[in-house]
């Protein structure tokens, strides 16, 4: 596993960013994890369903540049191959991808793994195989996922705080409006996909967004 104090320390800093380039109001995903770094964001993860995969690989070296000069965690969505191509800092992976355990064989022991889930019986298989952090929910209904599952609620945010001693990033439909009942329920570090890259000022919106936090 990697670092689990430094893990820990990623996942206490109040929001996580994700790429969503079609929501991005014209930006490319590189623009907006620059806005993302410039306004403080310390883990950024990449994730791009539609592109062909030279192109994602292009774009992920670039922003890999990009990240590794401001120290900040870079993660990629799904594809194994690609984190390790660029030098990614780890892997966000699903339910439907590789087990976990394989994921570690091929990435080796430094590398971040992080698992969605989206149920206690997935959190307690992700605490067993041995993950770095997990993904919790999605919490609220969400447009940025097309294969997503029907929303957990805040119900099993509040499962994950008392029983999983993983670090966890909480996600789906999150936005600046119900940002302050997920803080108040544990969370101390949450994903606002659209809310930050629709942002017309994502600097002065995670400003905004910070203050909704209770860390």
């Amino acid at each position: 596993m990697a670092d689990k104090r430094q893990v820990q320390e990623l996942f206490n800093t109040g929001l996580y960013g994700i790429t969503a380039e079609e929501y991005s109001l014209g930006r490319s995903n590189y623009a907006v994890i620059k806005a993302m770094i410039n306004a403080g964001i310390k883990v950024i993860q990449y994730r791009e369903k539609e592109k062909k995969l030279r192109e994602k690989y292009q774009e992920c070296l670039d922003i890999r540049k990009l990240t590794q000069q401001a120290g900040v965690t870079f993660i990629v969505n799904d594809h194994i191959d690609l984190a390790l191509m660029v030098g990614a800092d780890g892997v966000h992976i699903g339910q439907d991808d590789l087990p976990p355990e394989k994921v570690r064989q091929l990435v080796g022991e430094k590398m971040i793994i992080g698992l969605s889930t989206h149920s206690p019986l997935q959190a307690q298989a992700a605490l067993a195989a041995g993950v770095d952090y997990i993904g919790v929910g999605p919490i609220f209904a969400t447009r940025t996922k097309k294969d997503v599952c029907q929303p957990v609620g805040l119900e099993y945010l509040e499962y994950v705080v008392k029983n999983i001693p993983l670090p966890f990033v909480a996600i789906g439909g999150i936005k600046e409006h119900n940002l302050s009942e997920v803080s108040k329920r544990g969370a101390q570090c949450a994903a606002l996909v659209t809310e930050i890259v629709g942002a017309k000022d994502i600097v002065e919106k995670v400003h905004s967004l910070r203050k909704r936090i209770n860390i």
